[in-house]
């Protein structure tokens, strides 16, 4: 649908290929080569490429991941409200993901693999909701038909559950951000400005290789602040 709606523009061009690198100049322009050789230069660029999940090494979470393995209660918490549920992480992210989703349901575990590394507050906030810890180690997630059954562990009994969400951090499904210099937080997305502005100018950012709330819905609004950025900078520039 959207490639019919870019049709009606002639100055747009689109092309199926990877984008391998990317630099500045001291002038300001982008230099970008492609997979295939090719080189395009711009004045501005924007990056809206996505990151991808860092999913665990557990046997069985493939097959489940996005039908019964997700990482955003945000986005997938109400289909399983008031279900068994089990949250995959450590330390002051697993807490925060337990915590958060008492939202959804009070049926929760934290499986965190190893040691729990939560301090004493965090495990009595734990407590204080009905949030059990398992600390043994995870060695395999079973379902059917992409729908989570239990979880097995090591050692101790199976824990049965509807599904489970997981907190192991993100990366960029593109590394042109990173060639780029551009600053990244914790969660492993770069920093942005206001209009989707990086540390270069004339750099751009936008969608979920940016920021915290990775939704379609606030990717089109950061990608549209973007371009009326790029515009308006464009223009500017064109004045004589």
């Amino acid at each position: 649908m959207a490639r019919r709606e870019l049709e009606q523009y002639g100055t747009v061009e689109l092309r199926d290929v990877g984008a391998a690198d990317a630099a500045c100049d001291d002038h300001g322009a982008f230099r970008v080569t492609l997979d295939d050789g090719a080189i395009v230069t711009s004045r501005k660029l924007l990056i809206a490429t996505g990151v991808c999940d860092n999913l665990p090494e557990i046997d069985g979470i493939r097959e489940l991941y996005g039908r019964s393995v997700f990482h955003c209660p945000y986005c997938d918490g109400w289909e399983i409200r008031d279900q068994p549920i089990a949250i995959y992480g450590k330390g002051s992210r697993g807490l925060g993901l337990s915590l958060e989703l008492t939202a959804w349901t009070r049926d929760l575990v934290l499986c965190t693999d190893g040691p729990a590394e939560i301090d004493t507050d965090g495990r009595a906030s734990l407590e204080r909701n009905g949030i059990a810890v398992r600390e043994e180690r995870v060695t395999a997630l079973e379902g059917r038909d992409g729908i989570l059954d239990r979880i097995v562990f090591a050692t101790g009994a199976p824990l049965a559950r509807r599904a489970m969400f997981f907190t192991a951090g993100q990366f960029q499904r593109s590394e042109l951000a990173i060639r780029l210099g551009c600053d990244f937080n914790d969660k492993g997305t770069v920093r942005t400005g206001k209009y989707e502005t990086t540390h270069l100018s004339g750099l751009f950012v936008a969608g979920d290789a940016s920021r915290a709330v990775q939704w379609v819905i606030v990717a089109a609004a950061e990608g549209a602040e973007a371009a009326f950025a790029i515009n308006t900078d464009l223009i500017k520039e064109d004045l004589r």
